[in-house]
């Protein structure tokens, strides 16, 4: 194929800006989907996209466009290649290696509500890409549109004149034409490397999906040569190598083709039913070629834990077969088994972040039928014990005891917000509650603020979103990028229960917090515990020392209820009785006590509030 009449380019934006309406509008006026069969977000594949209206899964089509140009007359015939990409920041490397596959992105700014958090971190990644910028305003029909303000603004941010912006609804269609223009006009054709005297087949990977049938099969984006069914081809950093099953095309659905060349987005059919071989970013070529990998490869690394344990144990088996199918189309899902004296066993989980966590367990429920118990999501900590060995740990329950600490470093995150003036008040004082630093205040012409801070990973997930949302109103948006770790000052919290300590409560808490967390712990322990047959304290346990401390009533028998009359010395002979009978109890140490389920439970909700 022609590489001059192909276009790569991807659509970037902040969450519900109108990214899936456009791409609709797009393959419906390239015709490259019937208009008996169109449907609102079409790319999205996934029921839960849809429900959520947002995008999970990297959805790549092709599109055939005739350019209305003064050239039409010469066949100007264009092949567009979109890659709907993820908008949120736990997908950022996966949206960073499909913007490594493209020319060229549309920057999509709503024109009811300008630029927000995440309009400024996906810009960063596509400035980072060297990609060409398309800036447009969407939802220009809507009666709140701010069109020509939002224009003025996105033009600034991108160092273009507000005429270079382009207006378009992905509702109505209004604009739609001049953007196809501007896609064919703007976006450069990819570039053609100097060729090898004898060039070979290299493309990178940028996503992938799982068949039964047919095994994994790969998205890339061909750099080099030409891809063929039937060639011995490699992934280079799994090095395993396969036979190319079936190349083809998205239109949107897989459509089989005889070859992918340079320049062209597509997939093949590996066979491979192996999790953990294919990854995004890995580079595919000959099995033994002689052209390097392509840059930029990276392993994921989760960034966020949870232990996630069956209800009933004899799922055990269904949950660890469908974490090993997610596997197969997520290579950045991360799993190992464990085991609960509370939950029994399960898998402790690795996650890109909060929503990855949230997706991968609804997914769980979803279409596997499982119903599942998922402990407080964690992140990890980099340990430096007096001896000087370093471990990471990734749960609290192995976290050091005190004492035994030198150091202790943690993930730190870099957050962008963007909120209307009269809540800022408001938020100041949450950052300082979140252990946040301010960094750089800038107020925007509509009178918008935006705030760059630094703050901990423990405390973004402290529920920080959420309060951002409720002191807002909703109007605040929030983006963050994960930094390298920092000296941490926080300590482990153990809750003892009859002076046992039970493991699933363990927590990591900021130190000046600890008070206030152990008292609000024990607090609700001693709510909602049932009461056994003798005295039980409820303490939590810091610094060596206990500092908060609950005792709960033991259940009363009432062991005089037959009495009906006589001397009081009858009722009193019964009582001693039972008093020495549950002292003996405690004595022979069976004075464990069983937790339930739904206490822990319980448990759990509260330490995410």
């Amino acid at each position: 194929m022609n590489q001059n009449r192909i276009r790569n380019f991807s659509i970037i934006a902040h969450v519900d800006h109108g990214k899936s309406t456009l791409a609709d509008r797009l393959l419906e006026r390239t015709g490259t989907i019937p208009e008996r069969l169109m449907r609102d977000q079409v790319l999205d594949r996934m029921d839960l996209e849809r429900e959520r209206g947002i995008t999970i899964k990297m959805q790549p089509v092709r599109m055939a466009y005739h350019s209305a140009g003064p050239e039409r007359s010469e066949g100007r015939e264009f092949v567009l290649n979109l890659i709907d990409t993820p908008g949120h920041i736990d997908f950022s490397y996966e949206v960073s290696r499909a913007l490594h596959a493209v020319e060229g992105v549309l920057l999509l700014v709503d024109s009811t509500q300008g630029v927000q958090a995440q309009t400024l971190t996906t810009l960063a990644a596509a400035v980072a890409q060297k990609c060409v910028i398309i800036p447009v305003v969407s939802k220009v029909d809507a009666p709140a549109a701010r069109t020509d303000e939002v224009k003025a603004e996105l033009a600034k941010l991108v160092h273009m004149s507000p005429d270079d912006v382009l207006a378009v609804s992905g509702k109505t269609g209004q604009g739609v034409d001049a953007l196809l223009e501007a896609i064919v006009n703007r976006i450069p054709p990819p570039s053609r490397k100097a060729a090898l005297a004898a060039e070979e087949p290299r493309g990178l990977i940028f996503d992938f999906s799982y068949s039964t049938h047919r095994g994994i099969a790969v998205y890339l984006r061909v750099f080099d040569g030409t891809f063929k069914k039937g060639q011995p081809l490699a992934f280079h950093a799994a090095e395993k190598d396969f036979i190319a099953l079936e190349t083809g095309v998205f239109t949107p659905g897989e459509t089989p083709a005889d070859s992918l060349s340079a320049g062209e987005i597509g997939y093949i059919v590996t066979g491979i039913k192996e999790p953990g071989i294919v990854a995004v970013g890995d580079t595919i070529g000959l099995a033994k070629g002689i052209l390097g990998p392509l840059p930029g490869y990276e392993r994921p690394r989760p960034v966020v834990w949870a232990s996630v344990y069956p209800e009933s144990q004899d799922d055990l088996p269904l949950l660890r077969k469908a974490l090993e199918r997610l596997r197969l189309s997520d290579s950045s899902l991360s799993f190992e088994e464990e085991s609960s004296g509370v939950l029994g066993r399960g898998f402790r989980c690795g996650f890109l972040g909060l929503l990855h966590l949230e997706i991968v367990t609804e997914r769980l429920r979803r279409e596997f039928g499982l119903s599942l118990i998922v402990t407080i999501p964690t992140i990890s900590y980099v340990v430096t014990k007096m001896n000087g060995a370093r471990e990471t740990v990734y749960t609290p329950a192995k976290f050091p005891e005190h004492g035994d600490i030198e150091k202790i470093e943690e993930p730190w995150t870099k957050v962008i917000i963007i909120t209307p003036p009269e809540f800022v008040s408001a938020l100041i004082q949450m950052l300082y509650d979140h252990e946040a630093q301010t960094l750089h205040t800038e107020t925007y012409q509509d009178g918008r603020v935006e705030m760059r801070i630094e703050m901990p990973l423990r405390e973004l997930m402290r529920g920080f979103f959420d309060k951002l949302k409720s002191i807002s109103s909703g109007y605040a948006s929030l983006s963050y990028e994960i930094l390298p770790e920092r000296e941490a000052d926080v300590v482990r919290l153990d809750v003892l229960v009859a002076e046992e300590a039970v493991p699933a409560f363990v927590r990591v808490v900021a130190r000046r917090r600890v008070e206030e967390e152990a008292e609000k712990m024990v607090e609700k322990l001693h709510a909602i515990l049932p009461k056994q047959l003798f005295v039980t304290k409820i303490q939590a346990r810091s610094l060596g020392r206990i500092i908060a401390s609950r005792t709960l009533s033991a259940m009363r028998k009432d062991v005089t209820g037959y009495l009906y009359g006589g001397d009081v010395s009858r009722k009193n002979k019964l009582l001693d009785k039972q008093k020495r009978g549950k002292k003996k109890l405690l004595e022979r140490g069976r004075g464990k006590v069983n937790i339930p389920e739904e206490v822990f439970m319980k448990m759990v909700h509260s330490s995410t509030e």
